[in-house]
């Protein structure tokens, strides 16, 4: 299975390279665009949990760095919902 990295910028300037086991995460993020931090954790989420599933598969039960790293993204996210103008910008990928 094809591991690769997403690279971001939260709001407040910090830059996160992010885990997934899958290339599932190029099909919720493009590259250049910014989301606003709730549609960035929802598309996070979802991308990370189809990819954790597709561990299970293959392996027999979830992959914890994608739980890990939806749970990372969650709880920063969390830090920036009060701002509504809050934007999580995607950088690039890494596969």
């Amino acid at each position: 299975m094809p591991e690769m990295r997403f690279h971001i910028r939260w709001p407040d300037g910090a830059e996160e390279r992010c885990y997934s086991p899958s290339l599932v995460v190029k099909e919720h993020l493009v590259v250049g665009e910014s989301y606003p931090v709730a549609d960035f954790a929802a598309r996070s989420r979802t991308a990370l949990n189809i990819a954790s599933e597709r561990v299970r598969a293959i392996y027999g039960r979830p992959c914890g760095l994608a739980l890990a790293q939806r749970d990372r993204i969650e709880t920063t996210a969390e830090r920036f919902y009060a701002d509504a103008g809050a934007r999580v910008a995607v950088l690039g990928f890494e596969d």
